[in-house]
């Protein structure tokens, strides 16, 4: 692989891996709602999902899902539904204001980010068909799995690393995120980014069928 064309194929990662959008989003719900341990655990589901479908479209079986226009559907609107659930529950955090903190809720707060994080990724079928309108752009039929893997996997690892550093900056006011105003100005900031991400995705689902 020559490093010219991967820098090039970075700049391109850097430019989408910066673009706020569900991922980022959906960290930053846990953050609010579960302090540090909520976000790491959000920013790990992203990557687990964005690099399971990395690994697909390497090996070849993103394209198969690509080319099922059936199966982008389903998850398009399964996508959208999972995130109006998720503005919904934020919203209703902010309009009902009750923030208290028992063990139960530490005690799951980890797994709940994953899930959230995961979900949120892997149903948002645009990962998915970045990666196929990217990848062919900077390899060739001779182009080794070894380095098809490096390239779809650079998305997840840069990707998640920007979240990981929002995980980090968010800690770090950790007090005042705490306050129950800035909470609840948070959690409705969060819902409605989160329901205007899910009605593009439905609106995208019904421009697709139509």
């Amino acid at each position: 692989m020559e490093w010219g064309l991967y820098a090039s194929f970075l700049a391109v990662v850097l430019v989408i891996a910066v673009t706020p959008g569900a991922d980022t989003a959906v960290v930053l719900k846990n953050v609010v709602t579960g302090g540090r341990r909520g976000g790491l655990a959000a920013a790990a589901g992203v990557f687990a999902a964005s690099a399971l479908q990395a690994v697909l479209v390497a090996v070849g079986l993103g394209l198969l899902i690509a080319q099922s226009q059936g199966l982008l559907q389903v998850i398009r609107w399964v996508g959208a539904a999972y995130l109006l659930w998720l503005a919904f529950q934020s919203v209703r955090a902010a309009v009902r204001g009750e923030y208290g903190r028992g063990a139960q809720e530490a005690g799951v707060v980890a797994r709940r980010g994953f899930v959230q994080g995961f979900l949120t990724n892997a149903t948002n079928p645009q990962i998915l068909l970045f990666y196929l309108a990217l990848l062919p752009q900077f390899v060739s039929a001779e182009t080794g799995i070894g380095v098809l893997l490096v390239l779809a996997m650079t998305l997840p690892v840069i990707g998640t690393a920007l979240l990981l550093l929002v995980v980090v900056l968010m800690g770090r006011v950790r007090t005042w995120l705490d306050r129950r105003t800035v909470r609840r100005s948070l959690d409705a900031v969060t819902g409605m980014i989160l329901g205007g991400l899910g009605v593009r995705v439905a609106a995208d689902a019904v421009r697709e069928a139509a």
